[in-house]
């Protein structure tokens, strides 16, 4: 049914027909109004057989869905950001135990200094813990991935992040299809747990592994993420012939054909970048994109087979490797090893940033004629950093930088002149 809906209470009303059974809150902003959303619902009985546990932070929020999700509870929580990172610990404890626990990232920046606006530094920074990472372009896919998150993950028995941009989609109002009850009930099936705590049957979960058999254990949540490439298209596939629309999978291709130049990114962005490829596409540019929406696992063959073709890929990052450049795009080259076109990074929309398709349009021309650096910061001012540089340079104790940059800002627009 067609609803014209905030992202936010799109998910939480997906996340609901999924039926949680234990749901673990703390609010941060951008993903606030989910947790909030889900609670309504269980107030005003809508959301029946749920335990709704609010919690004193981000790290007791996860630690309570370990222990519910370990005894055998279906379990959501939601968090963003530095709450994300305060949660760190648990979020490398919920993967190592194999727990099928699903959690929405509302992306926005990591401080210092602090922003509370989007980019892609919080799930970036737990890429490597061992949780699936899911990122949804639109609305319309947040509800969808939620919904396959809760069968993915139960399958596997391996935790499931949903990443929606902060407040580019969690906010934004916009028509949604929302499934039926029946429907969903018809795809995500009851919670039967590969593990659960029961004493009946008294075993211990997080046992202490020692070097003969770490590397093992390890090896094996490796081999879970691969078995996941090959269960989400699957998944997807079968969400299409309930639902009858696309939505998921690993990669999705836009207008590759023939396309010398491919736009490679995560997220919300797509869409810009779709539009300025339809823009270029008229000029006769030969362009498309790739929109990634499984991040973890990455799927190295089918990038590969999307790109491959093309004489130069351009990958959107928002988000900084420091000392490196783009976390996105070492994942790309790895995909096209032995391959020898370029792949070029373009760092864009830190902390909210906004990207526009002039931008965008100015740097995919000029890598077209290759003419783009190998890293390149969309929309930087250069002035700016000169004159930091400069100013820092001159003395020893030359203060904190975001404040010298917020100064300049000021001096440059005349604010207490």
């Amino acid at each position: 049914m067609l609803h014209q809906i905030e992202g936010s209470e799109a998910v939480a009303k997906a996340v609901a027909l999924c039926r949680p059974e234990v749901v673990c809150a703390y609010p941060i902003t951008p993903q606030t109004h989910i947790v909030e959303g889900v609670g309504a619902l269980v107030k005003s009985g809508k959301l029946t057989n749920c335990e709704f546990i609010n919690v004193e932070s981000e790290f007791a929020a996860l630690s309570v869905a370990i222990g519910s999700s370990a005894a055998g509870a279906r379990t959501y929580t939601a968090t963003a950001s530095q709450g994300l990172l305060f949660m760190a610990e648990a979020v490398y404890n919920a993967a190592g135990l194999g727990l099928p626990i699903v959690m929405t990232i509302g992306n926005r920046a990591i401080g210092a200094p602090i922003n509370i606006w989007n980019d892609h530094s919080d799930s970036m920074s737990m890429r490597d813990a061992g949780w699936i990472q899911l990122y949804a372009e639109t609305n319309q896919e947040a509800v969808d991935l939620h919904i396959q998150a809760f069968r993915l993950a139960e399958e596997l028995s391996c935790p499931v992040m949903v990443c929606m941009d902060g407040f580019i989609l969690t906010h934004a109002y916009e028509r949604m299809d929302l499934p039926t009850q029946e429907d969903v009930d018809a795809f995500l099936p009851p919670f039967e747990p590969v593990q659960v705590l029961d004493p009946a049957n008294p075993y211990s979960i997080g046992a202490m592994v020692g070097p003969d058999t770490f590397t093992e254990v390890r090896y094996l949540a490796h081999d879970k993420q691969l078995q996941a490439l090959k269960l989400i298209p699957e998944i997807g596939a079968v969400f299409k012939g309930v639902f009858g629309r696309e939505s998921g999978g690993l990669i999705h291709e836009y207008k590759t054909a023939g396309a010398e130049t491919i736009i490679v990114a995560l997220g919300s962005v797509n869409g810009t970048i779709k539009e300025v490829v339809d823009v270029m596409r008229g000029d006769n540019a030969a362009i498309g994109s790739v929109s990634i929406c499984s991040f973890r696992p990455f799927p190295l063959d089918e990038l590969r087979a999307a790109l491959i073709h093309a004489k130069r890929v351009v990958v959107i990052e928002k988000c900084l490797a420091p000392g490196l450049g783009g976390v996105l795009a070492s994942n790309v080259r790895m995909a096209l090893r032995g391959a020898t076109l370029p792949v070029y990074t373009v760092i864009a929309g830190l902390g909210g940033r906004a990207i526009l398709m002039s931008s965008l349009q100015r740097v995919f021309t000029a890598a077209g004629e290759d003419k783009l650096l190998d890293l390149q910061f969309l929309d930087i001012n250069q002035e700016s950093v000169d004159h930091e540089l400069e100013r820092a340079g001159k003395t020893r104790q030359s203060g904190p930088t975001a404040e010298s940059i917020l100064r300049q800002q000021a001096k440059r627009k005349g604010v207490g002149q």
